[in-house]
C-alpha cells in the first residue's frame, strides 16, 4: 500500500531531488510558492519550496524505501522511533490547495489559537488553527510529521469552530 512520507534532503536540493524522483517514476510532491527576491541590481520572482529541506513521496515503504534513500541529495526519511512517519492524504491535498493561493506562506513557529474547519470556498474542509489579524484571518495548517506549518488569508465568516 502506498502512503505519503516526508523526505529530508540536502540544503537547496529540493528541486533536484524532486526531479530525480520523477525521473525514477517515484510519485513525489514539492509544493512551491512564488517569492520576490532582491539583489543589488534587480528584483526577480522565483519559486521557492514551501517547506525548505523537504520533498514528499508516495511510496510503498517496504518496497521503495531503499530506492528513495539511494537518490542523490536525499538525507533521510522523517521518522518516529526509526519508522518513517506517514502523512495523511488530506494534509498533502490541503497543502496543494494552499500552495495555489498567492497568499500562502511558510510559517516558522507553531501558532496557538482556535481550531477551525473551512465551511465554504476553495479551501472547504481544511482544518487548521487561526491567527486573527484585523478583518481577515490567517488559517494555519500544521503538519505534525515534519513540524512545519502553512498559512493562507481567509475571511473569518468562512470558518466554523471545532469544539474540543
Amino acid at each position: 500500500m502506498k502512503y505519503w512520507y516526508a523526505i529530508y534532503v540536502r540544503s537547496r536540493h529540493e528541486k533536484k531531488v524532486h526531479q530525480l524522483f520523477k525521473d525514477k517514476g517515484v510519485e513525489s510532491s514539492l509544493p512551491l510558492i512564488k517569492s520576490t527576491r532582491k539583489w543589488s541590481d534587480r528584483k526577480k520572482k522565483v519559486e521557492i519550496p514551501l517547506f525548505r529541506g523537504y520533498v514528499f513521496v508516495k511510496i510503498d515503504v517496504g518496497k521503495d524505501k531503499l530506492n528513495v534513500l539511494k537518490t542523490d541529495g536525499v538525507v533521510k526519511f522523517i521518522s518516529i522511533l526509526n519508522k518513517p512517519s506517514r502523512i495523511p492524504d488530506n494534509q498533502i491535498h490541503w497543502v496543494h490547495l494552499m500552495e495555489k493561493s498567492s497568499e500562502a506562506k511558510s510559517e516558522k513557529e507553531i501558532p496557538i489559537g482556535q481550531k477551525v474547519r473551512v465551511k465554504m470556498g476553495p479551501f472547504k474542509g481544511i482544518e487548521g488553527i487561526v491567527l486573527r489579524t484585523g478583518n481577515q484571518s490567517r488559517l494555519v495548517v500544521f503538519m505534525e510529521s515534519i513540524m512545519h506549518a502553512v498559512s493562507v488569508e481567509i475571511n473569518p465568516n468562512y470558518l466554523d469552530e471545532i469544539k474540543s
